[in-house]
């Protein structure tokens, strides 16, 4: 307002110059101007400035509110990141700990398999020498027999008749002694 009041002095020079054709303000219009101003000014202040303060009142209170959730968003974001990390730091840790038993128990069954395969190997390894020196006994059985047969054989045509069986009992056990079964038998010199 205190503006205004400065320029009517130009304003009444302004008149009085006719060579400025451009602007030849009024000193009764500028003072209508000036009042119309000032009650427009009146009524905006009283009316519409309160409200205008307060929808920025709003306004601002609205930003700053926003403003707390998204730092109070913010804040538990990162802490939720922190316990994600905390969680799959957890995770690699359990991870590591159930490969580790994972190995130990491939280890173990491996040394268990290792051993049941000894084992049956050692088996069947009995086994076969049971089975072979059971087919040696009876090899050695069915020797003795053609042996002890062709003895008899023998004997009767040397001797030109038949033998009783006491007789040809005693003539296979003579025959029978000198023969060493021992090796034959895998050197058990007592199955003979």
């Amino acid at each position: 307002m205190l503006g205004l009041l400065q320029y009517l002095p130009l304003l009444a020079e302004a008149e009085e110059d006719d060579n400025s054709g451009l602007i030849k303000p009024d000193l009764g219009l500028s003072f209508w101007t000036l009042i119309t101003f000032l009650i427009v000014l009146f009524v905006l202040k009283k009316f519409a400035f309160g409200r205008i303060a307060g929808l920025l009142d709003e306004r601002r209170a609205s930003i700053q509110k926003n403003m707390e959730a998204a730092e109070t968003a913010r804040a538990e974001s990162e802490k939720l990141a922190e316990e994600y990390r905390q969680q799959l730091a957890e995770a690699r840790q359990e991870a590591t700990q159930i490969l580790e038993r994972a190995r130990h128990a491939a280890e173990e069954q491996r040394r268990k398999l290792q051993e049941d395969i000894n084992a049956e190997r050692e088996r069947g390894i009995a086994q076969a020498q049971a089975a072979i020196q059971a087919e040696t006994r009876q090899a050695l059985d069915r020797i003795k027999r053609e042996i002890a047969d062709l003895t008899i054989v023998t004997t009767e045509r040397v001797l030109k008749r038949k033998l009783d069986e006491s007789e040809q009992r005693r003539l296979i056990d003579e025959a029978l002694a000198d023969v060493d079964f021992s090796s034959l038998e895998g050197g058990d010199p007592q199955r003979a």
